[in-house]
């Protein structure tokens, strides 16, 4: 609930290399599916994940919320 009115929201979340795929369906969803949808926030950040051979390594990340009002 946001503001007293109930919306419907979609979390998008993806790392590394999918990053632009993400940005791409979050953009077909609000020209094709949900015309309507807002992008209420996007994340970005570094998540660190360990390799098979104990390494860290450092993988970007990202979030798009998109609402429909």
């Amino acid at each position: 609930t946001v503001g007293g009115r109930k919306r419907e929201m979609i979390l998008e979340k993806a790392r590394g290399k999918a990053i632009s795929r993400a940005v791409d369906v979050a953009e077909i969803v609000r020209d094709r599916f949900v015309e309507d949808a807002e992008i209420e926030d996007i994340t970005i950040g570094t998540d660190e994940i360990e390799t098979d051979e104990g390494d860290e390594l450092n993988v970007s990340s990202i979030q798009i919320d998109l609402t429909k009002p």
